[in-house]
């Protein structure tokens, strides 16, 4: 299983759980701005889209935030679950391709909520450059290197076709920028010591029409008069799974 360091060095989390940890965050701003102060793990793991023992096996790697019979203080464990993951800091953030996913995701009030501000806006296109979108002025993407510097640039995301982002990619590691957020629909090949995470929304769908043509043939399958025992169970099973 593979682990990651807590930020206090006490224990290893594993990388499942990590993946969880900003969806409980989520779940606890959520929660908060309903006006509930403190939650059972049941309503946490409801909230969360998790069962209730799994969301408990993953804040024990955080420590003990809980209390018998009472729940968890959903303020506290909001912060000690921003906390471990650093979102209690200012993240300056880069983007890179300003076409229309670079425009939303510069618009997206997101980042500035949770912790990452937005510092430049950089894109290979003359045409772009001098826009002003979210309040962040487009650069020409030769000022990678300036803007990282200046800012202290921590995170990069790539909204570039694919075509131009493995340059991108090659670009923002010469930088010293070891963290970055790929939407461009190809696999980047990076050191060891670049964390990349990637968005393929065309993926997503495709796995949406997948679960779709699942559940339109279970409809509209019929089965057979005589058909082998063992086969007829396992289509029963799929079906009711679907």
């Amino acid at each position: 299983m593979t682990t990651r360091t807590s930020t206090d060095g006490a224990r290893d989390i594993p990388e499942a759980t990590v993946a969880r940890l900003p969806v409980y965050l989520r779940a606890l701003v959520t929660l908060a701005d309903q006006g509930t102060t403190t939650c059972s793990s049941e309503e946490l793991a409801t909230a969360a889209g998790v069962n209730s023992a799994k969301l408990r096996k993953d804040l024990s790697y955080l420590g003990s935030y809980g209390t018998r019979g009472v729940g968890y203080d959903v303020e506290y464990l909001r912060y000690q679950i921003a906390r471990q993951i650093g979102v209690t800091q200012d993240w300056p953030v880069v983007i890179v391709g300003i076409g229309n996913l670079g425009h939303a995701l510069a618009n997206f009030s997101g980042f500035r909520s949770r912790g990452f501000r937005v510092v430049a806006l950089l894109d290979a296109d003359e045409h772009r450059h001098g826009e002003t979108v979210a309040g962040v002025d487009v650069r020409p993407f030769d000022d990678l290197d300036r803007m990282v510097r200046e800012h202290g640039v921590a995170i990069g995301v790539i909204a570039t076709p694919a075509a131009a982002a493995q340059d991108v990619a090659d670009r923002m590691v010469a930088c010293g920028i070891r963290s970055i957020l790929n939407f461009a629909p190809i696999v980047l090949a990076v050191p060891d010591d670049v964390d990349v995470r990637k968005v393929d929304l065309s993926i997503e769908l495709q796995i949406l029409a997948y679960h779709e043509q699942r559940k339109a043939n279970g409809a509209d399958a019929v089965v057979p008069s005589v058909v082998p025992e063992s086969v007829e169970q396992g289509s029963t099973a799929r079906g009711g799974a679907a």
